[in-house]
């Protein structure tokens, strides 16, 4: 396959749309031509390079390209090589939104960077984007999808998500976006930067399609309460922090009362948390017969130094009452010599109660 486009009729000319700012709203302005070369023009896809892929080959092209199209058969690829820093923002999202839907209760699905396809009249591929991850919050309810997602025939994703390491979505891909009707579109720079853009500020923005175009807000309308800020540091933290953790669980827990379920509808999550109830009564039970058995044993001890000192008691011709079984606890706290030294002294039971537990103004 040639690297670059031939002479005669493959030298053709691949349209770019640049959006324009209108208060926050960005809307595509009238289309114009750039050589497809790149050379001493600016490029319809920042940081790609134009490739040649025959009409006749790009259902079987397995490389990653950012657009594709039948009119000039350019592909438009990554210039830099795809590298792990690209790549796992989208592999983390989808992951994320994965406890997301555990908490809620219902299943998010993702799927990765396939081809978002528009077809001519004729239902040949006409023209084929490619995003790096894209979200379903309802994949059981709609059309199911096949080898991809047809712009015009299939339900289109929640949410998707482009990184922004080394190329620009916004001079081209965003109007395409905007053209094709997608209604949440995620912009990320990853806090670890390219060295050729060393300059572009680390970020993640959310746009929502309105009738003027793409607005940036700053929390998700798929994911409710969820904020650019909050994604952004999910998707760039190593291990997963303790803020982190709470707005999943928050976001989850909302979604779930828009759809009514709960937690205990996720298949894993419901024999998860039965298994965490019962190995809680099970401690439970361990623990209180524990405490029953150390109790069992207080109390024995206490009866037995009781009736030690009623015998003490008696054989001093010392009558003892009910009164006596109301000191059990000091009585069994007590070493035995020191009851047995104390019943030998006292007076009556009285004194001898007194002695044991004696009130501040005894002496």
């Amino acid at each position: 396959m040639a690297e670059a486009i031939g002479d005669g009729d493959r030298q053709r000319h691949a349209t770019g749309r640049r959006p324009e700012q209108t208060g926050t709203a960005l809307v595509d302005p009238p289309r114009s031509t750039s050589n497809a070369r790149g050379d001493g023009a600016v490029q319809a896809f920042p940081g790609c390079r134009p490739i040649h892929v025959p009409r006749s080959q790009i259902a079987d092209y397995e490389g990653r390209f950012e657009y594709w199209d039948a009119d000039t058969e350019i592909a438009w690829t990554a210039r830099e090589p795809t590298s792990a820093y690209h790549e796992l923002p989208g592999q983390r999202l989808a992951r994320l939104t994965e406890r997301i839907a555990a908490v809620r209760g219902a299943q998010i699905e993702s799927y990765g960077s396939g081809d978002l396809l528009v077809r001519d009249g004729a239902g040949e591929r006409h023209r084929i984007m490619q995003a790096d991850q894209v979200l379903y919050l309802h994949p059981g309810k709609g059309r199911t999808l096949g080898h991809s997602i047809e712009v015009g025939h299939d339900d289109l994703p929640d949410v998707v998500l482009e990184v922004d390491l080394t190329t620009d979505v916004r001079p081209r891909k965003m109007g395409l976006y905007r053209e094709w009707g997608f209604g949440e579109l995620w912009v990320e720079v990853p806090d670890n930067r390219a060295p050729s853009r060393p300059n572009r500020k680390p970020g993640l923005t959310i746009r929502i399609l309105g009738a003027a175009g793409y607005e940036e807000v700053p929390v998700s309308r798929a994911f409710p309460t969820w904020t650019a800020r909050e994604i952004h540091a999910a998707l760039n933290e190593k291990a997963l922090s303790a803020s982190t953790v709470a707005a999943l669980r928050r976001v989850g827990r909302l979604l779930g009362e828009r759809g009514g379920t709960v937690t205990d509808d996720d298949p894993l999550m419901q024999v998860e948390r039965e298994q965490s109830r019962r190995a809680g009564v099970q401690e439970g039970v361990e623990r209180g017969t524990e405490i029953g058995v150390a109790k069992g044993i207080e109390i024995g001890v206490a009866k037995v130094r009781l009736e030690l000192v009623a015998e003490a008691l008696a054989a001093r011709d010392i009558a003892t009452s009910e009164k006596l079984d109301a000191f059990a606890d000091v009585v069994g706290r007590m070493p035995v010599r020191d009851l047995m030294r104390l019943a030998l002294v006292c007076r009556d039971e009285a004194d001898f109660l007194r002695r044991i537990e004696p009130s501040p103004g005894d002496t």
